[in-house]
């Protein structure tokens, strides 16, 4: 990979693919975003858009629109891979989950396409507290799930997208305790401990987001 290679960045408006765009963008390095609303628009759902989006593309940042864990999951981003690689690409980031036999396979669809591969397998993230499903329960000042009692990590997205910047240049069955313990990845990559849940809070809490009755919730 050189400093010339572009980079196409799926999921852009997603908690990590914007931060991904972003960092790769400040680098000075070139991005095409990959989003319906793109220049070359790209669509999951329609793969007459896939080969547009890809060409030219030497990196490609794999954030599946729906969930690994959704039906033929696998199947789709196998054959995406698959596609990449034909026009050149030669590195493929899957951020994918821990723990979760269904991300797991779309890690092996991934890897079977023969370019150089990485996974970012990350816990929860803990911008889903302020920019995600469980901003409205925050704001109303309870915040349940159908789940036991169990531990579970929640990540920074900012940490995520940094560690792809460097490597580039539900409730019931997976939230049952398997992934309470906690990894070292983003210190081995970043050189730092990964931004833990307190000071998260700490910094989110600053924008007054979660006491700003003006917010629009159903955006959220």
């Amino acid at each position: 990979m050189t400093r010339d290679d572009l980079t196409l960045v799926l999921g852009e408006g997603g908690k990590t693919g914007s931060r991904v765009a972003r960092l790769l963008t400040g680098r000075g390095l070139p991005v095409r975003i990959g989003s319906r609303s793109g220049g070359v628009p790209f669509d999951w759902a329609d793969p007459a858009t896939w080969a547009p989006a890809l060409e030219g593309a030497r990196a490609v940042y794999i954030a599946y629109y729906t969930d690994l864990a959704a039906p033929g999951a696998p199947e789709v981003i196998g054959a995406f891979a698959e596609l990449a690689v034909a026009p050149g690409a030669r590195c493929l980031v899957l951020p994918s989950g821990r723990d979760e036999p269904e991300a797991e396979a779309c890690e092996r669809a991934v890897a079977r396409s023969g370019a150089g591969w990485t996974v970012l397998r990350a816990s929860w993230l803990a911008r889903t507290f302020s920019e995600g499903y469980l901003l409205e329960p925050v704001l109303a000042g309870e915040v349940v799930l159908p789940a036991f009692e169990v531990g579970e990590p929640f990540m920074d997205a900012a940490d995520i997208a940094a560690v792809t910047g460097l490597l580039t240049y539900l409730f019931t069955t997976v939230l049952d305790g398997r992934g309470a313990h906690l990894g070292d990845g983003v210190q081995q990559v970043l050189g730092r401990p990964a931004r833990d849940f307190t000071t998260y809070a700490h910094d989110t809490a600053a924008t007054g987001i979660w006491t700003d009755k003006t917010i629009d919730r159903g955006a959220a």
